[in-house]
């Protein structure tokens, strides 16, 4: 099953739980991106992966978002 698919599925009480815990874990990547490029410690490879989980989790959060958001007819 597809994420887009499984969040129909969800409630709302469940999509905000989620939402939090992937913002937590975008923060939490950002933090890591940001220690290793400073300590110079990371290779390309892996901030590299690090940075593309960051935009998956993004996207998911976006996603989350507008589920959550009453669309507003003007």
């Amino acid at each position: 099953m597809n994420a887009i698919s499984d969040m129909s599925m969800k409630t709302d009480d469940v999509l905000r739980v989620e939402l939090e815990v992937f913002r937590r874990e975008h923060r939490d990547l950002d933090d890591a991106i940001a220690a290793l490029v400073e300590k110079g410690t990371g290779d390309q490879l892996t901030i590299q992966r690090l940075k593309k989980k960051k935009l998956r989790l993004k996207d998911m959060i976006a996603r989350i978002e507008d589920r959550l958001t009453p669309d507003i007819i003007a």
